[in-house]
């Protein structure tokens, strides 16, 4: 029998998004076992990794050995960011079932954080398509600071559907918008995503929102309620762009999956495995994570009744 499609497809980021700007390092087999978790769960996609120069981002230079270790769950795509044609050669020897290509929509971000023009990192995109297609691989194309960027300001949505229609030309499977620096907001996000919707099917679309601000999960219904489905989130709410200043916090998992239980969308995952991962990831890291579900437990997770008043009844 086929598993019943959920209402709301959530995309777990927390071993690359989520680790990457960690500054303790993470074992591999931390890493590893975190992963084998999430795909327990059920998730239907995971970023795994990425393959960027080790200088860049040195929480993440054991990439390869850790899509090596994992246990592949059939029926999950295991995802790797890669910025180039060397990091797509390297994440196809690994085997990453998908590659997530990025560019900014800011030309100054993109710089800072690829280190390339506009032109080239297309260029790159084009390169790149071919081979994943060869190997069997998807290629998703990401739109980094798709809502607005902390050195440019806001970009133009005509700047940003220019791009999609761009990386739909050069043969991109699938698209996300990136709201990098947490900088959306719920009327930028309806329109914005209604606008992409005119050129791109809902279940090519992946919305990848940050809470930097606080807006994180209702930028998440306002781009439901004009017809997304797929959104990225990470356990704990880990995370955050090395590149973009205070661009800490990614859309808590946990979080996501108890507000759409509450209001009644189907997820396929198990809040209660998905609370008791994030309970352990202090330990991981070293520090205290974002997430609030863990800390404060489930809407109906109900508590005793206080000893006075069971002898003192009303």
């Amino acid at each position: 029998m086929t598993a019943e499609l959920p209402d709301i497809l959530i995309q777990e980021v927390a071993p690359r998004d989520g680790l990457q700007i960690e500054p303790q390092w993470i074992e591999t087999d931390d890493k590893v076992r975190l992963i084998d978790s999430l795909s327990a769960v059920g998730f239907r996609r995971i970023e795994v990794s990425s393959f960027v120069s080790s200088k860049a981002v040195p929480a993440l230079r054991d990439a390869g050995e850790v899509f090596a270790s994992i246990r592949r769950r059939p029926g999950t795509i295991y995802t790797a960011l890669i910025p180039n044609r060397k990091g797509a050669e390297l994440a196809l020897a690994a085997r990453a079932d998908e590659l997530n290509f990025v560019m900014s929509a800011s030309e100054t971000h993109n710089r800072a954080n690829m280190n390339m023009t506009h032109d080239r990192s297309l260029a790159s995109l084009a390169e790149i398509v071919e081979p994943a297609c060869t190997a069997g691989a998807l290629v998703n194309a990401t739109i980094a600071t798709a809502f607005g960027c902390p050195f440019e300001g806001v970009q133009p949505s005509g700047k940003v559907l220019d791009i999609v229609k761009r990386y739909l030309d050069l043969g991109a499977d699938g698209i996300t918008l990136a709201d990098t620096t947490g900088m959306a907001n719920p009327n930028q996000v309806s329109r914005l995503v209604a606008e992409v919707l005119t050129v791109l099917p809902s279940d090519k679309l992946t919305l990848h929102f940050h809470n930097t601000r606080g807006l994180g999960l209702v930028n998440v219904l306002a781009a439901y309620d004009s017809g997304a489905r797929r959104f990225d989130a990470a356990l704990g709410g880990l995370g955050g762009c090395p590149f973009a200043p205070g661009a800490t916090g990614n859309v808590c998992t946990e979080d996501l999956v108890n507000l759409c239980h509450e209001i009644g969308l189907r997820t396929g995952l198990d809040l209660d495995r998905l609370i008791d991962l994030s309970k352990r990831l202090p330990a991981l890291v070293g520090h205290d994570v974002p997430g609030q579900v863990a800390k404060a437990g489930r809407p109906l997770d109900l508590h005793p009744i206080p000893e006075r008043l069971q002898q003192h009844p009303a």
